[in-house]
């Protein structure tokens, strides 16, 4: 997995960079570019943007963690890689961890967004949740729920989920799982009394656009035979998650990082095997 992080700074000083707010609502400003060469798109994010501070968050981190668990664990994903490179902000070169994705899209297909779906195609009184597992997405919906359980996700609104077209195969598929940017700890700032004190299993609110504002009531949507079964890396595999990581983050909040997954992970086996 290492390959994935190149700790070899890079020039992408050529990437123009647009601020996004944070659809969250969490406070927030989020820095998007992308690259066409020969036909093939790359997109590129920064993690939290402050004008006067800088690069202040490690979101793009936290996409190669997850990116790797989920790797182990076998589910569907867009793949991440991080880079170390200069970039170019308000007319200023300066180093940044540049997290980058390939253009996940089929030839012959569009996307649009789940909400924006579902508007345009449910039925009178059927919510999103019930939408999805109409159109056959259900294995999907309930990885995801347990996924965003064990990583904490506080952001998969309905934008963070994709439909994607092919009008002419009439194909219609949801995209891989994207954009975890804001799970994890990424709100810490690195503050090692908060980080401390951190609570692991705290069930704190998040934004889950198919069910509800609690990572533990949304594992209770997902039917007792239809529970993702995952197997648990054993401690080697789980290490791996975390190679070079500790030469990015510092290791108070690496190793809370870890705890909460691991933490997670325990606790989804169990709730499994008694629901």
């Amino acid at each position: 997995m290492s390959e994935q992080i190149e700790l070899q700074k890079q020039d992408l000083t050529y990437l123009n960079w647009a601020k996004v707010r944070n659809s969250s609502g969490t406070a927030g400003t989020f820095l998007k570019a992308y690259s066409e060469i020969a036909g093939q798109k790359t997109y590129y994010k920064l993690s939290d943007f402050d004008t006067l501070k800088g690069i202040i968050g490690h979101e793009s981190v936290n996409e190669i963690i997850v990116d790797r668990l989920l790797t182990l664990l076998g589910i569907e994903h867009l793949s991440y890689r991080l880079i170390y490179a200069d970039i170019i902000l308000d007319g200023k070169i300066c180093p940044a961890y540049v997290c980058a994705s390939d253009d996940f899209k089929q030839k012959g297909e569009d996307k649009i967004a789940l909400d924006t779906y579902y508007e345009l195609e449910h039925i009178e009184g059927e919510k999103p949740f019930d939408f999805c597992v109409r159109l056959g997405w259900e294995k999907y919906i309930y990885e995801m729920l347990v996924v965003d359980f064990l990583i904490l996700n506080r952001d998969r609104h309905g934008a963070n989920i994709e439909v994607l077209r092919n009008t002419k195969k009439k194909t219609l598929r949801l995209a891989p799982l994207f954009d975890h940017g804001l799970s994890l700890l990424f709100s810490c700032k690195n503050n090692k009394a908060l980080i401390d004190k951190t609570d692991v299993l705290e069930d704190k609110r998040v934004q889950c656009y198919v069910g509800s504002n609690s990572a533990y009531e949304n594992l209770n949507l997902i039917p007792k035979d239809k529970m993702p079964d995952f197997k648990i890396p054993s401690s080697d595999e789980f290490n791996t998650i975390f190679e070079n990581i500790d030469k990015i983050l510092p290791q108070e909040l690496l190793d809370k990082i870890r705890e909460l997954i691991w933490r997670r992970l325990k606790f989804y086996e169990d709730f499994r095997n008694q629901k």
